[in-house]
């Protein structure tokens, strides 16, 4: 079944213009419910019965898996097996016998605006590799994109005229601002840092390690976690708390929700919607905490 599986991310990608993030997810999510049917000696699309489907969740929920992942690979299985109803390669939608667990909706994890400006200001040195680390962290709360669009950010892919950064997902790309206290530490990382960097390696990137490549996901982890330490921040710090944080200070400053979707590039503005209610909460243990019969 891997082929159809195969032919189903291609279509996504080919003909509904889906987001890498989101191929890859179904990708994940597939090839291991195609790994449980193998266990079960199932390895025709056509010998799929209602119960297969159920006893992969069930196998699930039995693994410890959480709510929300188990949730994640019902809406793959549903999404696949509409592609293969759609195609004609079954005769009917199994999948609708299944149901998504509920899933507690948690709020992300926001730093305040004082340890966000502390943890970007750690970098203080001079040294091509500190002239980088403040551009990164300068620049991924200044824009509030994602950890694997800022490592794979092209020199091309910056206008630091106008003040922003052209984001690709796929097929699709948008324009992110950036302002002048980022401007500033892309312009001294351009112009002191990276060339030094590169060493010997003409890569295309515009952040790059000390052997002159590509800057990878893991590496830039550990950077901002050595800041966040360096900060004597003692909350858990990802790279993603950073892209929260910038949603959610924007909201806090007045910024429409609209806008904020634009930025971050969430195709649902019920996504962008979790910020306004972290502001809320905000504002609510603000009155309990000042009024005085709060």
């Amino acid at each position: 079944m891997e082929g159809l599986i195969v032919d189903f991310l291609e279509y996504l990608y080919n003909v509904k213009n889906t987001s890498a993030n989101t191929i890859m997810s179904y990708k994940r999510d597939l090839l291991k419910w195609d790994d449980y049917m193998g266990t079960q000696g199932v390895t025709d699309i056509k010998e799929v019965r209602t119960q297969h489907l159920l006893l992969f969740i069930e196998y699930l929920e039995k693994k410890k898996f959480k709510a929300a992942t188990i949730s994640r690979n019902i809406a793959s299985l549903k999404a696949f097996y509409h592609y293969l109803t759609k195609e004609q390669l079954v005769d009917k939608d199994i999948s609708e016998v299944l149901h998504a667990p509920k899933v507690e909706k948690k709020l992300p994890e926001i730093m305040s605006m004082d340890d966000a400006v502390k943890l970007i200001e750690q970098p203080k040195g001079n040294k091509p590799k500190d002239l980088r680390d403040r551009a990164m962290l300068e620049l991924l709360y200044a824009t509030g994109i994602r950890v694997s669009e800022l490592i794979g950010l092209k020199t091309s892919d910056v206008n630091m005229q106008m003040g922003y950064v052209i984001c690709r997902d796929g097929n699709k790309e948008r324009m992110v601002p950036f302002g002048n206290t980022a401007k500033k530490t892309l312009f001294q990382y351009l112009e002191k840092g990276r060339e030094a960097l590169l060493v010997h390696y003409g890569a295309e990137e515009l952040f790059v390690n000390c052997s002159g490549q590509p800057m990878s996901r893991q590496g830039f982890w550990k950077i901002i976690k050595y800041y966040a330490r360096q900060a004597g921040i003692e909350s858990e710090i990802t790279p993603h708390t950073l892209r929260h944080s910038f949603a959610a200070h924007l909201v806090e400053n007045g910024a429409d929700l609209r806008s904020v979707q634009e930025m971050m590039g969430h195709s649902d503005i019920a996504t962008t919607q979790k910020y306004a209610r972290i502001n809320t909460n905000q504002i609510r243990e603000v009155y309990a905490r000042t009024h005085p019969r709060g």
